[in-house]
């Protein structure tokens, strides 16, 4: 079994779409979108939609030395909800994420860390859009003020990580880059 896990990931797989033709449909600072004429895997003509974002998803997950995280709570528009989330934001496209991570972690809650570890990179809603996420797990934790953008109303919460992966499982939590950074900033904490 080991064996046909270790061949499945390690195969490259050909493309079974066919783009015949794509136009663009919206376009702002933030996102483009486009509609493309396609032949589906089964030959068959259809039409398939993306989003292409303009910046990279950041998202941190700070651990302070007694274990415990720092959500951020703030009314989604889109979702037309409250949501509380780890820290994040997006970056240009020409910038390290790391970079954008520090920047937005103290934007958002007024911390600096001293040390940094990449977590992973994830796709956020890979059926419509090709949106890429990157992921820190932020430690060595010192306070200073905030300084959140105009578009962000934010509650800061600390909770130990243990209750924020326990608000992940009961469906409080819901954010994507929220989920896969609890889960696995607490896989790496847990094994120390």
């Amino acid at each position: 079994m080991q064996d046909i896990l270790y061949n499945l990931m390690s195969t490259e797989f050909e493309n079974p779409w066919k783009t015949i033709r794509s136009r663009p449909i919206y376009d702002n600072p933030w996102i483009a979108v486009r509609e493309e004429d396609v032949l589906k895997p089964n030959g068959a003509p259809g039409i398939y939609g993306v989003v292409s974002f303009k910046n990279k998803a950041i998202g941190i997950v700070p651990v302070d030395s007694e274990g415990y995280t720092y959500l951020v709570g703030q009314f989604r528009y889109t979702l037309n909800e409250y949501s509380w989330e780890i820290p994040e934001g997006g970056g240009p496209m020409n910038e390290a994420p790391l970079e954008t991570a520090k920047r937005e972690l103290e934007e958002e809650t007024g911390l600096h860390a001293a040390t940094w570890s990449e977590l992973g990179r994830i796709h956020t809603s890979n059926s419509v859009t090709d949106e890429e996420g990157f992921l820190f797990l932020a430690t060595d934790l010192t306070p200073g003020p905030s300084n959140p953008e105009d578009t962000e109303q934010l509650i800061i919460k600390r909770v130990s990580l243990k209750d924020a992966v326990a608000m992940v499982m009961r469906g409080e939590i819901t954010d994507s880059l929220s989920i896969a950074g609890l889960l696995k900033a607490f896989m790496i904490v847990s094994s120390y």
